[in-house]
This record gives structure tokens, sequence and C-alpha cells, in this order.
């Protein structure tokens, strides 16, 4: 499964309202952490396709979200588990964390 990108008027219906857990990557193309942080997220997404959601937002062309989100730096990873916060990350990480992070959602 691919990392679907989403905006700020599909946040409820994708994240907020989903069955599943949502790891949302706030990111942006200039970002160089942004862009070593993405193939990592690649292949957790299809580590765990059907028990994860992952999705990424673009904070230059959405920023609503991330502002309601308290977003102070990029890369932003927050994971949301039936519409709640349940952690958050901020910067590149190694894939292992990503894996711990997420399995406090399972």
């Amino acid at each position: 499964m691919s990392i679907q990108a989403i905006d700020d008027g599909q946040f409820k219906s994708e994240v907020s309202e989903s069955s599943l857990p949502v790891l949302v990557d706030f990111w942006a193309p200039w970002c160089g952490p942004c862009r070593a942080l993405t193939p990592k997220l690649e292949e957790l997404a299809s580590s765990y396709d059907g028990k994860v959601k992952f999705v990424k937002m673009n904070v230059d062309d959405c920023p609503q979200s991330p502002a309601q989100f308290g977003v102070r730096g990029i890369p932003t990873i927050i994971l949301f588990k039936q519409g709640e916060v349940v952690e958050q990350l901020v910067g590149d990480h190694p894939k292992n964390v990503l894996e711990e992070l997420i399995q406090k959602a399972l």
C-alpha cells in the first residue's frame, strides 16, 4: 500500500474518522529530512498494510491541520487512533523507532 496524500478538507474523513490507526507525515518538498524519512515510511506502509493507514500532508499547501496539532517543525509524524493523538515525533528517525511508535496504536 502506498502513502496517500491528503489535504485539510480530507483530514476528518481520512484521519479522525478512520477505523484504523493513522500515521500522518507532515512534510514539505523542500525539506531534506522529510525526503530521508519517506522511504522508511513507504516500507512500513507495506509492512502494516491493512493494520495502519499512512497519509502525508504538505504543510505548505495545507496549513490548517498542522496548525491545529501544533506542528512547528517538519517532518512531524503524528499517530492517531480513533481520532485521538497517540504520539508525536519531530524529525527523521530510524525505522525501529517508527515501528515502536506504530506498535503503541496496535
